[in-house]
C-alpha cells in the first residue's frame, strides 16, 4: 500500500499574529575566547567536487560538535589528528583544549580525504569517522566538564568511501547494545548521463554490542538508499523502528546487506499466506493469526499500548510488530486462542474512523470486508467516477475523471518531501510535501529525542519536533517569529540553530558578524504604540555580535545560554542567556 500523504499541523496558540518586528538592541553581549593548540582541520573541496551535493555534504559541514548529553562540551578535531574537547567550567571560565582520542596520522596521505565528523550516540558512547571511509565506535564513560577518561575504541571497520555520520542512537534489545548510524557521501553515478554525475548515498548501520567484559560487536544489517540530492535532514527514532528524511529529491533503498532490494523483494513475495487476517467496524478491530502447532497460551509474547501492538511466539518470528495506524483502548482490547488460532480484539479510541491499513507498512496482512462494506464503498465510488468520459455534464454531480486533472492538481512524485521510512519492510509509511516550505536549520532540543526540523510557513520558522509514537508523528513545539522572512535576506548566512528552550534564534555569516534573534519579552518600562493606540507590553530584541577574527567560521553551536563559534585558530563563546534565561 503507498505512503499516507500526511501534512503538519501548525498550534495555532503557538502563533503570534500581531507580531511586528524586531527591535534592534545595543545590549553588550559577553564574549570570551579561547585560543586553540592547533588550528582545525579543516578539509577543502577538491576540483572534482564541484557539484551541489559536495557542497553540501562537505563545503558546508559544521566542524564544531556539541554534546547534547552534556550541553557545556563541545568537540573538534584539529590538524594533528586529535580529537579535542572545550568545556565550561564556570559562568565565565572555559577549559582549555584537552585531548580525548587521537586517530591515525596516516589519513593525511589519504588522496579522497573529506572532513572528520563524529556524533554523540549516548552518555557513554561516540561514533566517530576519521574522513577516509573508516567508522569508530568509541565507549567514553559518563563525559562532562571534569571526566578526564580517554575515548576506548569498541568497533572499527573500514567501509570503503569517504562519509560523514550525520545521526545515531543507541537502545537495548535483547541483552544487546544496539547502535543504529547514519552516514551520508556524495558518490559518482555513471547512469546520470545528463545531469552531475554523482548523487547521495545514506547508508544505515544497525551494530550489536554485547554487555560483557570483551564487548564484541559486529554489524547486523547494513541498508543503502540513494537520492538525486543530498538531504536536509536524516534522523533515526529512538528504537531504531525508522528512519526520517527531508530532501529535495526522493531517496529510496537500493541495497540490504550488499544484496540490491530486487531481489529481497523476489523473496518475500513467495509467501503465499497472509500472516494475519484483519477485519474492522466502526468502533473495533479483530485480528486472526494462525499458529503453529501446538501452542499454548504461555508460549504468546503480546505487548500493547495505545498507539503500539507486538503478537509473536517465543523464539520465533514476530506475527505483527509497529506502529498502529491510530490509538486504540489497551485497557479494553484482549486477546483469546481457539484452535490453534489467535484472535486480537482492539477497542478504537477514534470512533467512526475507518483504518486503511492495521500497521502502516505492514503488508503481511489482509484485510477483510463483508459485503455491507464492500456497498458502501461502491455507492461512494459510484457518486464520484464514471467509465464513461463526461457521462453527463447536466447532473447536479459531475463524475470525476483523471483526464480532467492537470499537472498542478497532481501530488508528484519528484519533490521536496520529509518521509517516514519503515525499518521492517523499507517503505514510505508517511510522506509530507513541503514544496511550499524552506528547510531552514536542524536543531537538538533534548538529546534522548529525534533532533528537530524547523521550516519556514509563510514568514515565520517552526519547530518541529518528530514523535513516531504519537498519531500525529511531528508535533509543532515552537515558533520563531518572521524569521523566515529575516533569514531569507542574509546572503552570507552560514549557519543557522536555536536553543533547546526556544529562547532565542542565531544565524551565523561565514565571516565575523552573529545575528541573535530572542522571542518576545517583557519591558521594564512604558511603550506606546500610537498608530494602534495601545501600550506595547512585549518587545522582541535583535542583538548583532562582531567576533574579533578574520578567519572564516567554520563551526556554530548553540545552548540555552550560550552561543559556540569555531573559526580556524579560535573557539568564541557568546554568553546570550543567564542561567538559561532570557
Amino acid at each position: 500500500m503507498a505512503a499516507a500523504n500526511c501534512s503538519l499541523r501548525v498550534d495555532r496558540r503557538l502563533i503570534d499574529a500581531k507580531f511586528e518586528s524586531y527591535r534592534l538592541s545595543l545590549e553588550p553581549l559577553p564574549t570570551y575566547t579561547v585560543h586553540l593548540d592547533g588550528a582545525v582541520a579543516e578539509v577543502k573541496l577538491r576540483e572534482d567536487q564541484y557539484t551541489l551535493d559536495h557542497m553540501r555534504v562537505y563545503g558546508m559541514y559544521n566542524y564544531l560538535h556539541c554534546d547534547r548529553w552534556y550541553q557545556d562540551s563541545v568537540y573538534y578535531v584539529d590538524q594533528h589528528e586529535r580529537v579535542m574537547h572545550l568545556a565550561v567550567t564556570l559562568d565565565t571560565a572555559i577549559s582549555k583544549p584537552r585531548e580525548v582520542f587521537r586517530l591515525s596520522a596516516d589519513i593525511k596521505s589519504c588522496d579522497t580525504l573529506v572532513c572528520a565528523s563524529m556524533h554523540f550516540t549516548s552518555p557513554t558512547w561516540v561514533a566517530l569517522s576519521d574522513g577516509t571511509g573508516k567508522l569508530y565506535l568509541l565507549r567514553t564513560n559518563n563525559r562532562g566538564p571534569n571526566n578526564t577518561d580517554k575515548w576506548e575504541i569498541m568497533f572499527q571497520q573500514d567501509l570503503g568511501e569517504p562519509f560523514v555520520i550525520i545521526h545515531s542512537h543507541s537502545y537495548a534489545k535483547d541483552h544487546k547494545n544496539l547502535i543504529d548510524v547514519v552516514l551520508l557521501k556524495a558518490e559518482k553515478d555513471e547512469s546520470d548521463i545528463e545531469g552531475s554525475g554523482f548523487h547521495s548515498v545514506i547508508d544505515w548501520l544497525t551494530v550489536s554490542c554485547e554487555f560483557t567484559e570483551s564487548s564484541k560487536c559486529e554489524v547486523l544489517r547494513h541498508r543503502t538508499l540513494t537520492g538525486r540530492l543530498a538531504p536536509h535532514y536524516a534522523a533515526l527514532e529512538q528504537d531504531g523502528t525508522g528512519l526520517m528524511i527531508a530532501s529535495d529529491k526522493p531517496f529510496m533503498f537500493v541495497q540490504i546487506d550488499g544484496k540490491p532490494v530486487e531481489e529481497q523483494k523476489m523473496d518475500t513475495s513467495e509467501k503465499k499466506e497472509p500472516v494475519y487476517y484483519w477485519q474492522q467496524t466502526n468502533e473495533d478491530l479483530t485480528v486472526n493469526i494462525q499458529l503453529p502447532e501446538n501452542t499454548t497460551k504461555q508460549n504468546i509474547e503480546f505487548q500493547l499500548s495505545p498507539d503500539h501492538l507486538q503478537v509473536g511466539v517465543k523464539d520465533q518470528v514476530g506475527f505483527i510488530e509497529g506502529q498502529l495506524f491510530s490509538s486504540v483502548d489497551h485497557s479494553e482490547s484482549t486477546w483469546t486462542i481457539a484452535e490453534n488460532s489467535l484472535e486480537v480484539f482492539l477497542l478504537k479510541k477514534n470512533k467512526g474512523v475507518m483504518w486503511p491499513e492495521l500497521v502502516p507498512g505492514d503488508r503481511r496482512g489482509e484485510l477483510v470486508m463483508n459485503y455491507n462494506q464492500i456497498s458502501e464503498i461502491n455507492e461512494r465510488l459510484l457518486n464520484i467516477t464514471s467509465e464513461e468520459l463526461h457521462a453527463d455534464p447536466e447532473k447536479d454531480k459531475e463524475p470525476s475523471n483523471a483526464e480532467e486533472l492537470e499537472e498542478c492538481d497532481r501530488f508528484p512524485e519528484d519533490t521536496s518531501s520529509l518521509t517516514r521510512f519503515d525499518n521492517n519492510t523499507l517503505k514510505a509509511t508517511h510522506v509530507v510535501n513541503l514544496s511550499s516550505h524552506q528547510y531552514l536549520f536542524t536543531a537538538v532540543v533534548n538529546a534522548a529525542e529525534m533532533p528537530c526540523l524547523c521550516l519556514r510557513h509563510d514568514v515565520d520558522a517552526l519547530l518541529w519536533q518528530p514523535q513516531p509514537k504519537q498519531e500525529n508523528i511531528w508535533q509543532h513545539i515552537g515558533t520563531f517569529n518572521a524569521l523566515g522572512y529575516v533569514q531569507a535576506s542574509k546572503r552570507e548566512k552560514k549557519f543557522a540553530t536555536c536553543a533547546p528552550d526556544h529562547s532565542y534564534a542565531a544565524l551565523c555569516e561565514c565571516f565575523r558578524r552573529v545575528f541573535i534573534y530572542r522571542q518576545p519579552s517583557p519591558v521594564q518600562t512604558v511603550l506606546y504604540n500610537r498608530k494602534e493606540a495601545r501600550h506595547v507590553g512585549q518587545v522582541a530584541k535583535q542583538q548583532v555580535a562582531n567576533l574579533e577574527t578574520n578567519d572564516p567560521v567554520l563551526g556554530f553551536q548553540a545552548t540555552s545560554e550560550r552561543l559556540f563559534v569555531l573559526t580556524t585558530k579560535s573557539l568564541f563563546v557568546i554568553k546570550v542567556n543567564a542561567n538559561g534565561s532570557q
